[in-house]
């Protein structure tokens, strides 16, 4: 009996341990995407005096701003295929490295060229980490529960920016932009030494079939289809206001409003905070408006979208707000119209997407997000000028959400949706 219990338990533990290494290496994903996107926000909080020291223009510095994107999205594939041939452990250590680096690298810079050499490597070491952390969760995770691990993942990528204000902004105002760079860039290393102990060093059983190669016709077939262009469109205005507010945001709280550091800090925060909870709330208040009324998802999903995104508009009022606790409460308004419509937007593209070319169709949808990345933040530095004048570029911000919600809610259709999930290659 007791030979029994033990083997029994023995069993068990076989088979928690491995669960349990899983969620250890979610955890990982989520901290280093975390650091990613401090690494990545660091430049947009210390743009101000960086602008001051090296003599920068608004509209150079939406050069700087924008180069990260550069590399990063057009190295959206490649590094998925560095992944694959690598394996995941090495892969994503390698990458973490050199964008570790390239970012600590700024706090020595003596140049406005190598800031921008420094974030084009950042651009090319942070490109591994989303095919790295969203293959890890398909291959190791069932279908039917990847929700969750995936948004853990992709809380990440809200909490980053929010946390990398409120330090970043902290660290500057005691330690100067300099070691802000050199502090937050070596200091992630740590990150590698759990890493490279628990990550795998080759991918998991758990395979998904290989993708056949898309012919021609399919993807002239899907390119007819309005759900795409839809989805397309809102994709890219929405992501133009998205790296807006992470870009320039901070930059207009101290240059247009006379903000300290710490306040500009606080402001930049708990708005993307707000943004991070909601995003995670909806997307699981969505899932029940789906199974208890009946309602297709599509046509669920695309209202909350919508919505989402035409309060996220309310950003383009700032300018003519006196108050701060009036600026603070309408960029809160308009960042968790983006926590709305956040976790139903990706679910959206896998409920429209043909079962075969999801991937593909998943990785589109990124890369154009990431070129609106490029363009955001040069048009932003071009619209400010040399009198630093936000009005024009946050109407600007506000008029893409409003497009965007537009573009979801009369594009996309629940008929047209099923006729292009029921395409294939």
């Amino acid at each position: 009996m007791i030979d029994s219990q033990e083997s029994g338990t023995a069993v068990a533990r076989a088979q928690v341990a491995p669960v349990a290494r899983r969620w250890t290496v979610i955890g990982l994903l989520f901290v280093a995407i975390l650091i990613n996107y401090i690494d990545r926000g660091n430049l947009s909080i210390v743009a101000v005096p960086l602008m001051k020291d090296f003599g920068i223009p608004p509209a150079a510095m939406g050069t700087l701003l924008s180069a990260f994107f550069w590399t990063y999205a057009f190295l959206q594939i490649p590094a998925g295929w560095v992944v694959d041939r690598l394996g995941l452990r090495w892969a994503y250590a390698g990458a973490f490295a050199l964008w570790s680096i390239a970012s600590a690298g700024v706090g020595i810079a003596g140049s406005f060229q190598q800031i921008l050499a420094l974030r084009l490597l950042l651009g090319i070491g942070e490109a591994a980490a989303q095919p790295a952390s969203l293959a890890y969760i398909r291959r190791n995770f069932p279908e039917e529960k990847q929700g969750f691990p995936t948004a853990v993942y992709l809380s990440g990528m809200m909490f980053g920016p929010a946390l990398g204000a409120f330090l970043g902004a902290a660290m500057l105002d005691r330690v100067g932009w300099r070691l802000l760079f050199i502090v937050t860039g070596l200091g992630a290393l740590v990150w590698l030494i759990p890493w490279l102990l628990l990550a795998p060093s080759v991918p998991s059983a758990m395979r998904e079939p290989t993708p056949r190669v898309t012919a021609p016709g399919a993807w002239k077939q899907v390119l007819s289809r309005p759900t795409l262009w839809g989805i397309a469109v809102g994709t890219f205005f929405y992501s133009y206001y998205w790296y807006f507010c992470l870009t320039w945001l901070p930059s207009y709280l101290v240059m247009d409003r006379g903000f300290s550091f710490l306040k500009m800090g606080a402001y930049t925060a708990l708005p993307l905070v707000v943004t991070a909870v909601t995003s995670m709330l909806f997307g699981r208040v969505a899932d029940r408006v789906i199974a208890r009324s009946g309602r297709h998802a599509v046509t669920v999903r695309k209202r909350f979208i919508a919505a989402g995104f035409l309060l996220g508009s309310v950003i383009a009022i700032v300018p003519a707000l006196s108050s701060s606790p009036a600026i603070l409460t309408t960029l809160i308004t308009s960042l968790l119209g983006v926590g709305v419509a956040g976790a139903n937007y990706w679910a959206l593209t896998q409920a429209v997407s043909p079962a075969s070319m999801i991937g593909r169709v998943i990785g589109a949808q990124n890369t154009l997000a990431n070129v609106a990345g490029i363009c955001s933040p040069l048009l932003t530095g071009i619209l400010v000028g040399r009198d630093k004048n936000f009005t024009v570029a946050m109407i600007v911000a506000g008029a893409a959400m409003l497009i965007a919600s537009l573009s979801f809610l009369f594009v996309v259709r629940e008929e047209d949706a099923a006729t292009f999930r029921s395409m294939s290659d």
